[in-house]
Formats: structure tokens, C-alpha cells, sequence
């Protein structure tokens, strides 16, 4: 849902508005609300960032965080789950994570909602590309495909269950096929 203020925002004023829920991004200009997550969102969401995270914050090389506001390159954005490299991770004076992350990502995971426009997913996941960002996925739940976006490459549709996932270099422990990604629909599959 794109909401018009009686007049233009700029980030500064964006970001000193009052959190909603679900998140708004602020792009080009506009405030944009993000759909309300439903189940298979949510689902896919919470056990990407465990799967990750299983990896990347045990050896200490990435750290995953569903809907983490990234305010970069004049926009203020909130992927469905943002990876960001171990030495990227913004640190507070006492050496503990950030509340504010004013970069982008190094891998953004955007999970298509229903009613959701894919266009405004995309140019989230380029903007994200043209910043830095390693890799960006745009996962389908309802095709039970994925779409990879490796930086400076083609992009790359998967819908084969045996076939791999492409991922960032920094994170080539993790292996998942797109079945195994769309296994954990189905309640209980770890």
C-alpha cells in the first residue's frame, strides 16, 4: 500500500516517523507499507534466518535478521531477511549490535507475498545490487520457485527441487536445493 502525505517526505522526516506494522520502506520518494506476512511467509522467513544463522554466526562470517530496516543510497528498506557479512555487522560504542544499519546488505532474501508486486520486490533486491549487495533471492512460496540474483550476473529462475541454490561466496557452507527450501512448508520438516 503506497500512502500519500499531504506532502513529499524526504528520508530525514521518513525516518523519524513512528514504526508501522507491518514496516513501511520509504522509496524514491514514496512511503510504501509492506503486506502483512501470512503463514508460508513466515514460515520460510524464520527458518531461512536459522539455517543461516546455524552456519554464518557460529563461525562468526555473516549474521541473518528478518526485517531489518537498511537505510542506504536514499532509501530506507526493510527485506524479509537481510545477511550481512561478519565484519559488516554495525556496532554500538559498548560493542554490541547496532539498532540502526544505515548500509546495505550482503545477501537480501525478499519471500513474495500474495497481492505483493513483484516489480516493487525487485527494485528493492537491484537497488540492494547496486549498492554492494552479493546476492539478492526473491523466493515464490506459491510456485515453489526462487529467483537468484548474483551481483553483476544474469539472474538465475529455479524451480527443480534437486537443483541448488546459488549463494553468496561467503557463505558456500550452505547447501540447499529448492526442495529442501520448500520442504520446510510443511510443519515439523527441520
Amino acid at each position: 500500500m503506497v500512502q500519500t502525505p499531504a506532502k513529499a517526505l524526504t528520508l530525514a522526516e521518513f525516518l523519524q516517523l513512528p514504526e508501522t506494522k507491518p514496516a513501511s520502506e520509504y522509496v524514491n520518494g514514496q512511503v510504501i507499507q509492506k503486506p502483512m506476512p501470512r503463514g508460508k511467509h513466515s514460515k520460510l522467513q524464520g527458518r531461512f534466518v536459522t539455517v543461516v544463522n546455524d552456519i554464518g554466526e557460529k563461525q562468526k562470517i555473516a549474521l541473518a535478521l528478518p526485517e531489518l530496516r537498511c537505510t542506504f543510497g536514499g532509501r530506507s528498506i526493510v527485506p524479509d531477511v537481510a545477511v550481512f557479512t561478519w565484519n559488516r555487522i554495525p556496532l554500538d560504542e559498548e560493542g554490541d549490535i547496532a539498532n540502526v544499519f544505515s548500509a546495505h546488505p550482503d545477501w537480501t532474501i525478499e519471500i513474495l507475498s500474495p497481492d505483493q508486486s513483484q516489480t516493487k520486490v525487485i527494485n528493492n533486491i537491484l537497488h540492494c545490487l547496486k549498492a554492494g549487495c552479493q546476492m539478492g533471492w526473491l523466493v515464490d512460496p506459491d510456485e515453489k520457485s526462487v529467483i537468484a540474483y548474483p551481483q553483476s550476473q544474469q539472474p538465475i529462475f529455479l524451480q527443480e527441487p534437486d537443483l541448488l541454490l546459488p549463494t553468496p561466496d561467503f557463505i558456500t557452507d550452505l547447501r540447499l536445493s529448492v526442495g529442501e527450501l520448500f520442504s520446510w512448508l510443511k510443519p515439523g520438516n527441520i
